[in-house]
């Protein structure tokens, strides 16, 4: 132990690194999760909570968590154990997590969090390259949650090739975005990809929507690796091939593709909003409800989509939201968009929190991004971490020039 801190203080930060190495790796969150109430509590979080909550986007998780809470009231008790709503509870870490970064510690959760991402992707890497899989099956990561965390990390090394005065974090920060993408490419998600470009490029273009010609030059930069790396992915040509094989199916009343099914599954979710419009089903209530809905709904034309897919979520952030409580679920997770958008913008971060959250809204609108195995976690800890890193940096500003 350090001779400068206390046991107290070295716990504290041993809570946050580890729970920064292990949260992809579901048993130790059965431990680092506890630790971190535990370390919360010792810090005096119950006596700064009153400050803490005063935050507008910890407010709006408080209340999306509430409803939800609210929402088994009207629903109905689980047959099969199906629990998936419960992941919508993460988004609660933000607050310990959050309240426990200061200056001394933030350098410990930084190194433990890189030190997480890029072992994360060496193991990613090494599944694809040399065992030509997808993901990382160590970790039981499927190729979507490994896209989604590549994405997360292409627009954070943009934000800072952008933001960086200095030349030699910015060839590092762009070669970073770079790899990250070749290996986004080379994963079978469609969606997710097309959110990290769109994002980057709503990214690019508020930073330098004042100087017309670099625009334009990083743009057409961006345009063309675009092209280069998607005609070196045999994988990203065949997930688009698919596409035309998914529309056949369609054309012949077979929704027993990956667009048939989110076509049919989002059909059945928007009647279901209709039938109980302002607090939906139930929280929990969803999965059973389109089970159940489909054996008569439009004559049993979605009947065996079971087969094809296990129900599970509604492929969109909204509609699910929607299907568990309703109008009021989706006003809730409007709010939590909203609110996570300023609290990057009040602390001089909008160019991040735009990226961040254009990327966050583009892949909900396919799948329940926002209880995306771990990814909710990763983007938490990004906020807490680039937030509190700036108003530190902002302090110590203030303090040199009184």
């Amino acid at each position: 132990m350090p001779a400068n801190i206390t046991r107290q203080e070295f716990f504290i930060r041993v809570t946050l690194v580890f729970i920064c190495l292990g949260f992809w790796k579901g048993g130790l969150n059965l431990f680092s999760f506890p630790l971190l109430g535990i370390a919360w509590l010792l810090d005096g979080g119950l006596h700064k909570f009153n400050q803490t909550i005063r935050e507008p986007f910890v407010q709006a998780i408080l209340i999306l968590c509430t409803l939800l809470l609210l929402g088994l009231l009207w629903s109905e008790l689980p047959e099969d154990g199906r629990m998936k709503w419960v992941k919508y509870y993460f988004l609660l870490i933000f607050i310990p997590f959050y309240s426990l970064l200061n200056k001394e510690r933030l350098p410990w959760v930084i190194g433990a969090l890189l030190t997480n991402y890029f072992s994360v992707l060496a193991i990613g890497v090494y599944y694809w390259f040399v065992m030509g899989d997808q993901g990382v099956p160590p970790l039981k990561m499927s190729y979507l949650s490994f896209s989604a965390m590549l994405g997360i990390g292409v627009i954070v090394a943009i934000y800072l090739a952008c933001l960086s005065s200095s030349v030699k974090l910015r060839v590092v920060s762009c070669s970073v975005a770079l790899i990250l993408l070749l290996v986004q490419f080379h994963q079978n998600s469609r969606v997710l990809l097309l959110a990290t470009l769109i994002a980057v490029t709503v990214l690019i273009y508020l930073r330098y929507k004042m100087e017309i010609r670099k625009l334009g030059g990083i743009f057409v930069a961006v345009f063309m690796i675009t092209i280069v790396l998607a005609s070196s992915s045999s994988v990203f040509q065949d997930r688009w091939t698919r596409i035309k094989s998914d529309i056949e199916l369609l054309q012949q009343g077979d929704y027993r593709s990956s667009l048939g099914y989110r076509l049919a599954i989002w059909d059945v979710g928007l009647h279901g909003i209709a039938e109980r419009p302002l607090l939906g089903h139930g929280t929990g209530a969803p999965e059973r409800y389109f089970e159940r809905t489909i054996v008569t709904y439009k004559n049993g034309i979605y009947k065996n989509l079971p087969e094809f897919q296990e129900t599970s979520h509604y492929h969109n952030d909204w509609i699910e939201i929607g299907m568990h409580i309703g109008i009021l679920g989706i006003l809730a997770l409007l709010l939590l968009y909203w609110n996570w958008y300023q609290i990057f913008k009040k602390n001089q971060l909008g160019i991040l929190g735009a990226g961040l959250l254009s990327y966050i809204f583009l892949a909900g609108l396919t799948d329940t991004f926002i209880i995306f195995s771990k990814i909710p976690i990763l983007l938490l800890m990004i906020t807490a971490i680039a937030v509190s890193w700036r108003r530190f940096n902002l302090n110590n500003h203030y303090q040199r020039t009184a």
